[in-house]
């Protein structure tokens, strides 16, 4: 088992898995699934994160290029054109760490200079020079799993054994991200629900999610306003709050560490709620 720590050091910034942390989503582009449109520019979403901070959240996660099925790519440029301007100023007004969603080197790198301490990859550091980026980087990753492109990834996923596959392809991406001269430490991993899986594929991964604690690497899950929610309760995208709220309490109860989330303030108070109550008498 890989030892890790409580607390992830984000860029001099301090990220305490003590309890259950929140990850606040901020998405800086046109169209994201959720939100997209809504936190274009600093000016709104400089508040927004302010909103979530207030709230609870315990690090949020800047992202310039929407990962959603049949998501077009954008070039590193627009990337750093759309985040860098807001994690300058987010830098400035935040205590808590900041994330950067991407999977481009040249974004990662500018993002960290800028103040962001915390990588989020979807595609786990499989672009070329993103392993190498992150080794010389030194701020912690989040390695996730996801099968096919997001253009692409939701064309008749297929597994033999849904939780096995991901718990051997992050165990493969970890191990390889240590012998580029990652800190085993500052690895998190992420078994990518919605991304090339059915949601039969999610539930089994969401019910099984202890399955993949002997990796010995904090987990993240995101959950929140998938789409899953309107196949198993016929909610929309502006209708998925409940939902949402209930599967990051689940995740929690089932081993995840952090938990990425629109709706910070509710999940926050439903997991701390949790966490007191499992925690027993004081």
């Amino acid at each position: 088992m890989v030892a890790t720590d409580d607390v992830l050091d984000c860029n001099g910034r301090t990220l305490a898995l003590t309890r259950s942390a929140i990850m606040g989503v901020l998405n800086v582009t046109p169209d994201s699934f959720s939100d997209g449109g809504r936190s274009l520019n600093s000016v709104d979403a400089v508040p927004h994160a302010l909103e979530m901070a207030e709230a609870g959240a315990d690090i949020i996660d800047v992202g310039g290029e929407s990962t959603r099925p049949g998501a077009m790519q954008v070039s590193a440029q627009q990337e750093i054109d759309r985040v860098i301007p807001v994690i300058e100023a987010l830098h400035s007004e935040l205590a808590i760490p900041i994330s950067i969603d991407t999977s481009k080197p040249e974004v990662m790198i500018t993002a960290v200079a800028a103040g962001a301490g915390f990588i989020n990859d979807v595609r786990a550091l499989r672009e070329a020079g993103a392993i190498e980026a992150a080794a010389k980087l030194a701020v912690p990753v989040c390695l996730m799993h996801m099968l096919g492109e997001p253009r692409t990834m939701q064309n008749a996923p297929a597994y033999h054994d849904v939780v096995a596959e991901v718990g051997v392809f992050l165990e493969a991406r970890r191990t390889a991200c240590v012998e580029a001269g990652i800190d085993a430490r500052h690895i998190v991993l992420d078994p990518g629900f919605g991304f090339g899986k059915t949601v039969e594929h999610n539930l089994q991964l969401l019910r099984d999610l202890s399955a993949l604690a002997p990796l010995g690497t904090p987990l993240l899950v995101g959950l929140s306003r998938k789409s899953m929610l309107k196949a198993l309760l016929g909610l929309e995208v502006d209708e998925r709050l409940h939902g949402s709220v209930a599967l990051a309490l689940i995740a929690v109860q089932n081993g995840a560490r952090i938990v990425r989330v629109h709706d910070v303030a509710p999940t926050c108070q439903a997991i701390r709620l949790w966490e007191r109550v499992a925690a027993g008498p004081q």
